[in-house]
C-alpha cells in the first residue's frame, strides 16, 4: 500500500455532488464528495476532519465506472473518481451553500 501525505490529500477531494439523493442525505448529515481513487476511507476521514473541522463518523465509499467518451474519430476516457459519502457526528455541520 503507497502512503499517501496529508498535505496531497487535501487536493486529492474535488468537489462536493449535489444531486437529489445527496440533497436528502444531508437531513442525515450526510455528505457526498467526489475524490482521487488512491485515498482510503482513513485518509479521507482526516482530510475532511481538517478542511471543515468536524467529526467524522462513518466513511462510505465506492468506485464509479470509467466512462468512454468520444470526440469526433477519437474516443478516450473520462477520469476516474470514487464516490465518498461522509456520515458526521449530530452538533457537526458542513456550510456547502451559505445563504449569506
Amino acid at each position: 500500500m503507497a502512503r499517501i501525505k496529508f498535505s496531497s490529500s487535501i487536493d486529492l477531494i474535488k468537489y462536493p455532488v449535489t444531486t437529489i439523493k445527496t440533497n436528502l442525505l444531508l437531513e442525515n448529515n450526510q455528505y457526498t464528495f467526489l475524490v482521487d481513487p488512491k485515498l482510503t476511507k482513513v485518509s479521507i476521514k482526516k482530510a475532511i476532519e481538517f478542511l471543515f473541522d468536524v467529526n467524522v463518523i462513518k466513511v462510505n465509499s465506492c468506485n464509479l465506472p470509467k466512462k468512454k467518451r468520444r470526440v469526433g474519430q477519437f474516443t478516450g476516457v473520462r477520469p476516474r473518481y470514487k464516490k465518498v459519502i461522509v456520515k458526521l457526528a449530530k452538533d457537526n455541520k458542513i456550510d456547502l451553500f451559505s445563504t449569506n
